[in-house]
């Protein structure tokens, strides 16, 4: 008797999730170092051992990890997420006619 329950995937792994988001935001013109990836403890441990990420794609540097030259937080929360990754505004150019107090 098969299962009668749709049967649940695993879910993506976290390059498969953060690489695009990564690209784009950087595509869209955020700076790497304005970015920061938060992970898991588990999404971390993935990270490191997925054969789909290369050596080079992951650096420990002063104490820190970086994947795709994004500083890497590991812990602390349940939902790995990216933050950082909207483009910063450009403040507003001075207007000649109305100088600023």
């Amino acid at each position: 008797m098969k299962n009668a329950s749709p049967s649940i995937g695993r879910p993506p792994s976290p390059e498969a999730r953060f690489r695009p988001q990564i690209d784009s935001a950087i595509a869209e013109g955020v700076a790497r170092e304005a970015m920061t990836l938060r992970l898991t403890w588990n999404d971390a441990n993935l990270i490191v051992r997925d054969p789909a990420v290369a050596v080079e794609e992951i650096r420990f540097e002063s104490g820190a990890m970086y994947f795709l030259g994004v500083r890497v937080e590991k812990g602390g929360l349940a939902v790995s997420v990216l933050d950082g990754c909207a483009p910063v505004a450009e403040p507003p150019a001075s207007d000649p006619t109305h100088p600023a107090p």
